[in-house]
């Protein structure tokens, strides 16, 4: 089985047909990201992909009926919650909504992989991102283009499926699944021009590194 690709915080058409060779899209709900969309955006946006590639919204600590007016608007295929968000959390929302989660679990040093084990018996996913350093000014739930250090994950045995983010690029994803041993991966900021800006030469450059077995 090939990478899975997931390009994160689409936020215009080109963005979206550049990522036609990805599986999975993602769409930020989170206001303070530069990468944010409304659900009627998200929803024309969506209607430029792929049918095969799952749609994935981004939420941050959001409440029920933030969630449910997303829903209401763009068709989803699973939800990606970013925040501070608590295992009963997780289950609770994909109780009630009926769609698979992923959850993200933030890496800095070894003892932070134990976080993944909660969420992984109730959530589907689970994202490996960056936990950013206590001093960073400005830091964002993800996409502030910090990457950890891969070795954490060699080896790791997990009992749902996991991906991998965290200041991937098209120069360095091929590096960083060798040395992790990642099935899928998730960018953001690498593959922008400029915060927020999704380069559609970048995300067809970061399917074609991540999974070169198979052409974008």
């Amino acid at each position: 089985m090939g990478i899975e690709i997931k390009i994160c915080g689409i936020n215009s058409p080109e963005a979206a047909q550049a990522a036609a060779g990805a599986d999975f899209a993602g769409f930020v709900f989170y206001a303070p990201s530069p990468r944010h969309v409304s659900p009627a955006q998200a929803a024309a946006l969506a209607a430029e992909l792929p049918a095969r590639i799952k749609t994935v919204g981004l939420f941050v600590d959001a409440d029920d009926e933030t969630i449910a007016a997303v829903l209401r608007a763009v068709r989803l295929d699973m939800l990606q919650l970013h925040g501070n968000e608590t295992p009963e959390r997780a289950a609770a929302l994909k109780a009630k909504f009926g769609l698979p989660v992923m959850k993200a679990v933030k890496l800095a040093a070894p003892g932070d992989l134990a976080d993944a084990g909660p969420f992984a018996e109730v959530c589907d996913r689970i994202l490996f991102d960056a936990k950013p350093p206590a001093d960073m000014t400005g830091a964002l739930p993800g996409g502030n283009a910090l990457a950890f250090d891969w070795e954490l994950l060699r080896g790791f045995a997990a009992a749902k499926p996991w991906m991998l983010s965290g200041g991937l690029t098209p120069e360095n994803v091929a590096e960083a699944v060798r040395v992790s041993g990642a099935r899928g991966v998730d960018v953001s900021s690498g593959v922008e021009d400029r915060r927020g800006h999704k380069d559609p030469e970048r995300i067809r450059r970061f399917i074609a590194a991540a999974r070169p077995e198979k052409p974008a």
